[in-house]
């Protein structure tokens, strides 16, 4: 998708204040009482729309700066010696051997400024919607370092601003999931994942719930869970899958902790097993409980120990602080189950063939139930990619409004598997309309359909009756809650349209009522990636960290939400000082200690920037936890 290439192409900034007052190449390093001299210079980044965007590229040793506002770059660079100046910082600089970092005011290599005549004459086109100019080459010294490159915008060859790139992961993104209308609303249910094509299932029923762990205590017998078991009532259901997330209490040794967790979780697996033939698929994951601990000790007389590192912690709980603290501690052993049901079918083990035989038998003898149940197993094995989608289009159904349900689903679930078929699916939908003018299941799919018709320019639609038709859907008895989530994909798409119109004042009001209203229904892991993504690609990265960070506390976020709500934030020495921000770090660093040292890697080769270790607090973690 187009725009999630513009997101991984650009990087964000943020400023530095000068502190010293140096001389190379004739720049002069304004102190506090000469600021006027960039005043004029600065303003120019004041009235800068929040949508351009700019960033150093390298190639080979040129180094080039890009933009995607070729007026605004023209305007900035008014005078002959108004320019550029780079900065090649050495990650050596922030070597955990170095015993503290010296605060200078150019932290690497300076290359010499390019200035105004040389920068507008060299800007180019360098793709659809950027421009870029050479600036610089990277001395022959520095070739094979881990390098990042700042960049000093000069006025009248004094430095007005200096900034230090970084980088945002990104991930494929998509409107909010509105499913579509079968017997109930169906979702594909997206998956998290970088650089995913097909990152989709279609979603079954699930079951969330929490089973508390008795210290020392690894094994769970069939009677354990057999209450559980029948608090579900899994009369029409099979397990289909179970996820487990079991924790384990901080106290004790990591590797102990760990392998007990393991164990308990994967004795709860077993001891559901025994309930049904069926087998279930197992995903078990385990780790410490930092999170709910460090949640659990503030305000209370041990708050003290969220100063400690997770090493130190362990060596205080032992003894008596940790026969103590257990009424804390037993509140965090615990594994967080989710089970995937799968409804029970008595023609599961039917060729897709023999079902599309078997259902226009009974819809031929006016077996109306039959043919329903027949048509949902197909629909599983569909979902399931046990067989073609063709088969759908071989179920013989009359074009009657007795048969109202069979072709709206059938319509329905061949969009759900196959999108591009989403013009021929609409066409359908509009026929039944005439069957049935009032039927809430195809006013529904209809409203849908056209809101993705409209974001991909595949049909001329009328954005006010298309509004008009998500308000009415009220009328037809559809949930508010599905309402408000069109509603949002509906301002997701005009702001869309109106940044490409450059019409940043209507574009704002859009992106406005999106962050008034996803509070009014439930998301999804992917749909709070999405929205979060939507924030932080329109310029507001503050409504992105505010929808993320009551997730970012939660021991059971998704490891890839966990790690772009950090990449937001962790650019923020304000956030990072606090004891709330070392909870979600503690989380990261339990959850993928990997992932979490990788941010400190080079913008463009994983990380955000290894300047981050400019912070004091950040170095501290850093050399403690990755520098192994």
């Amino acid at each position: 998708m187009k725009l999630k290439h513009l997101l991984s192409f650009f990087v964000f900034v943020y400023c530095i204040n000068t502190l010293h007052s140096q001389n190379y190449f004739g720049i002069h390093f304004p102190n506090q009482g000469e600021q006027q001299v960039c005043q004029k210079f600065n303003q120019a980044f004041v009235n800068r729309p929040k949508e351009s965007k700019f960033a150093i590229k390298r190639e080979n040793s040129n180094l080039f700066f890009e933009t995607n506002d070729k007026e605004w770059f023209n305007a900035l660079f008014t005078n002959i010696t108004d320019g550029i100046a780079i900065d090649i910082v050495d990650k050596d600089r922030y070597a955990c051997s170095v015993a503290s970092i010296e605060q200078v005011q150019i932290k690497g290599t300076l290359l010499p400024p390019v200035y105004a005549k040389k920068l507008k004459a060299g800007l180019k086109k360098s793709s659809e919607t950027s421009y870029r100019v050479l600036v610089g080459r990277i001395p022959a010294n520095l070739m094979n370092k881990e390098l990042e490159f700042n960049i000093l915008f000069l006025s009248d060859k004094n430095l007005c601003q200096y900034y230090v790139i970084y980088d945002l992961e990104s991930y494929p993104w998509d409107l909010l999931d509105m499913g579509m209308y079968l017997d109930s609303v169906t979702y594909n249910a997206k998956q998290i994942k970088a650089n995913a094509k097909d990152a989709y299932i279609i979603k079954n029923k699930t079951l969330k719930f929490k089973i508390p762990f008795e210290k020392n205590k690894s094994e769970y017998s069939p009677e354990d869970i057999k209450p559980i078991y029948d608090s579900l009532r899994l009369t029409d259901y099979y397990i289909k899958a179970i996820k487990i997330k079991a924790y384990a209490s901080v106290e004790g040794s990591l590797e102990r902790n760990i392998e007990l967790q393991q164990q308990r979780a994967a004795s709860i697996a077993n001891a559901l097993q025994s309930f049904q033939k069926p087998s279930i698929k197992n995903d078990i994951s385990s780790s410490e409980n930092w999170v709910e601990f460090l949640n659990a000790i503030e305000n209370t007389k041990y708050s003290d120990l969220k100063e400690l590192s997770k090493s130190e912690i362990k060596a205080k709980l032992v003894g008596s602080l940790s026969v103590e603290m257990e009424p804390i501690l037993k509140n965090h052993r615990k594994a967080l189950v989710e089970l995937e049901l799968e409804k029970k079918d008595k023609y599961k083990d039917l060729s897709g063939t023999e079902l599309v035989n078997k259902f226009n038998t009974a819809l031929t003898q006016d077996q109306l139930d039959e043919a329903l149940q027949i048509q949902n197993s197909l629909f599983e094995k569909l979902k399931n990619k046990e067989v073609s989608p063709d088969h759908i289009g071989k179920l013989q159904v009359p074009n009657q409004l007795k048969y109202l349900t069979f072709l709206n689903k059938n319509s329905a679930m061949k969009y759900m598997l196959e999108e591009p078929q989403i013009v021929i699916v609409y066409n359908e939908l509009q026929q039944l309309e005439k069957l049935s003018p009032k039927d809430k299941r195809v006013k529904y799919n209809i409203a849908a359909i056209e809101l993705k018709l409209w974001r991909y320019k595949a049909m001329d639609i009328d954005k006010n009756k298309l509004k008009s038709k998500i308000n009415a859907l009220k009328t037809y008895g559809i949930n508010q809650e599905l309402i408000s989530r069109m509603l949002v994909n509906y301002h997701i798409i005009e702001a869309e349209n109106l940044m490409r119109k450059r019409d940043y004042a209507n574009k704002d009001k859009a992106v406005s009522y999106i962050k008034n209203s996803y509070k009014n229904f439930h998301l999804s892991d992917y749909d709070y990636l999405s929205l979060a993504q939507f924030f932080s690609y329109y310029a507001n990265t503050d409504m992105a960290v505010e929808l993320l960070s009551p997730k970012a506390k939660s021991i059971d976020i998704d490891e890839n939400l966990l790690f772009y709500y950090l990449n937001l934030t962790i650019i923020n020495p304000e956030l990072t000082q606090t004891s709330d921000y070392r909870t979600i770090m503690l989380n990261a660093l339990n959850m993928n200690k990997t992932r979490y040292c990788k941010l400190f890697n080079p913008y463009g080769e994983g990380g955000v920037t290894f300047q981050l270790l400019e912070d004091s607090y950040l170095r501290t973690t850093y050399c403690e936890s990755c520098d192994k």
